[in-house]
């Protein structure tokens, strides 16, 4: 078996630890004679794997005690509506624009009330964070919307905005658990999951207790009111069971590296030494303010698209696949996420001295 260095943006590497336990657990979990794909979510072995999940993440991200943690189907997209439909009680909210899934989250918004863009960085492609230092906040906003870590662009929230004690919601599904936080900064926390935490289709939210309430928009819909997820444990219906079994892997294996402190050394230093080599280079060049750089979406161009084209072509065959750009910036990203060992990014720069060398 040959495995490639994957640097996608999502679905994303995940620890190869992680695989070889859940392919030896497939036919037989623990014992119970079936796979977690089998399993009731009633069932006693299920409620041990979300339970256990749960816990998990709490000591990881130290998740204060008022905040319910709420494992939801449906990814970030569900999540740009249940936002407002649970928390604009004065139909106000105040958005900061720093990319595609920032401007999605809005459009949705203004659906449901008045959702203003309040700071953006649209003018240079999203190249830099814009100062959050004073923001002109809306007096009665409900709370202040972040997208910290933008996956296509290449750019994260180093410093929160001040929203001048508005409630802050934060989008992290692709820095999800690459680094330790603050939970109490912010009122709603959540992700995606399929960048850097387990498989696709569902989403982790983790909300302050005082934000979940009856008080919702008069349309919303069921399913998407935080209340009753937290009221039943996120069992409220079968949730994505599978994907539940293996963040909880994850949650465990990250444990095991030795938490999140560990986890953004490793981060750092993986992202060094991809963004070393892009400013010492004369081909490829990062396209992000260095003050505002992700470490874990790094895309680069050369400034050319047939060559960018040449190198995704010529990097899929030497093994470095999922380089392409996201087609709203074009060049290259690799993505490089806790799973990506630091001998992947070192074989890339490695690829892409050769490939100066010969272009």
């Amino acid at each position: 078996m040959s495995r490639v260095y994957n640097f996608s943006a999502g679905p994303a590497v995940m620890p190869e630890e992680v695989l070889r336990e859940a392919a030896d657990e497939m036919l037989d979990y623990k014992g119970t004679g079936m796979s977690v794909m089998e399993m009731s979510h009633r069932s006693k072995a299920f409620e041990n794997i979300i339970n256990e999940a749960e816990q998990d993440l709490r000591d990881l991200m130290q998740i204060p005690d008022n905040y319910k943690v709420l494992f939801m189907q449906g990814g970030a997209h569900l999540q740009f509506a249940a936002i407002p439909m649970n928390l604009m009680k004065n139909k106000v909210a105040d958005y900061i624009i720093t990319g595609q899934w920032a401007k999605k989250a809005l459009k949705e918004a203004q659906i449901y009330g008045q959702a203003n863009a309040i700071a953006s960085s649209e003018d240079k492609t999203f190249s830099y964070i814009p100062d959050c230092s004073d923001l002109p906040i809306s007096p009665d906003a409900d709370y202040v919307y972040i997208c910290e870590n933008n996956t296509i662009y290449g750019t994260k929230f180093h410093t929160l905005p001040d929203t001048k004690g508005k409630t802050l919601v934060s989008d992290i599904s692709s820095c999800f658990l690459s680094e330790p936080v603050d939970v109490s900064k912010y009122g709603l926390i959540y992700g995606g999951v399929q960048k850097n935490v387990g498989p696709a289709g569902m989403a982790i939210v983790i909300i302050r207790e005082d934000l979940i309430t009856e008080d919702v928009l008069p349309y919303t819909p069921t399913y998407m009111k935080y209340k009753i997820h937290a009221d039943a444990n996120s069992l409220y219906n079968t949730p994505n069971c599978y994907c539940i079994y293996m963040c909880g892997k994850v949650f465990k294996w990250l444990k095991k590296q030795g938490g999140l402190e560990v986890m953004k050394a490793r981060n750092e230093e993986k992202a060094k030494v991809l963004y070393d080599f892009l400013d010492s280079s004369k081909l490829f060049k990062g396209t992000v303010r260095k003050e505002d750089r992700s470490i874990m979406n790094v895309p680069f161009v050369t400034g050319d698209k047939d060559l960018d084209a040449k190198f995704i072509k010529e990097a899929t065959e030497a093994g470095f696949v999922n380089l392409k750009g996201h087609r709203t910036v074009g060049g290259m990203r690799a993505s490089i996420y806790n799973a990506m060992p630091i001998e992947g990014v070192k074989a890339l720069v490695e690829f892409m001295k050769k490939f100066e060398e010969e272009n």
